[in-house]
């Protein structure tokens, strides 16, 4: 005769009849319910594709830190080259040293026909006192609502664009930096240029 087993029926209990046994507090509850939708923003931020040389340069407009309205289709027109840089926040060291890299170089960028915008989700205040304060020649765009940052598909985390630049000519991206220099930052796009035909 058959000697009768000691082990349970399932010996490996499914996650369903154990979860029944943890009961979270009405304060864990609380904290799952407010940090929930900052784990969504993280994640959702995160996802975005960045456009590929030979896309469509985004028709997008933005706010500039004059506060006015700036359409980049018509900067596009305007000038052969226009480079759209991205970074996460103004007058912080590796941003600074970004858009300073674009300053001094500023002038053999525009002789070789470079128009320059800096975006950032910072506010026309931040992005007006940033511009003041490192002397910039070039517009910034106070990108609080993303629109830019998502047309480019550059990707966000915590609310904070990661830094990238793409140079635009003929409507068209013809060279994208998905991890942009800090310093070198100009003179990455001046070797571009000077492969360009």
């Amino acid at each position: 005769m058959a000697q009768a087993s000691s082990l349970p029926a399932d010996p490996f209990p499914s996650f369903a009849k154990n979860a029944a046994l943890v009961k979270p507090s009405g304060a864990m509850k609380s904290r799952l319910l407010i940090l929930l939708p900052f784990f969504a923003m993280l994640f959702s931020f995160a996802s975005a594709e960045p456009l590929q040389v030979g896309a469509a340069a985004p028709v997008v407009s933005g706010v500039t830190e004059t506060g006015a309205a700036l359409a980049l289709a018509n900067v596009y027109a305007k000038q052969p080259y226009t480079l759209v840089y991205f970074f996460p926040k103004a007058d912080t060291p590796g941003c600074t040293k970004q858009g300073c890299s674009l300053r001094d170089a500023y002038e053999e960028l525009t002789q070789k026909g470079v128009a320059v915008i800096g975006v950032s989700t910072d506010g026309v205040e931040a992005q007006k006192a940033f511009k003041d304060k490192y002397h910039f020649p070039f517009t910034l765009i106070a990108d609080k609502e993303k629109t830019v940052i998502n047309a480019f598909g550059v990707p966000a985390t915590m609310g904070f664009a990661t830094r990238q630049a793409f140079l635009i000519k003929d409507g068209k991206i013809v060279w994208a930096d998905y991890k942009a220099s800090t310093d070198k930052q100009a003179a990455d796009v001046l070797k571009v240029l000077a492969s360009q035909k």
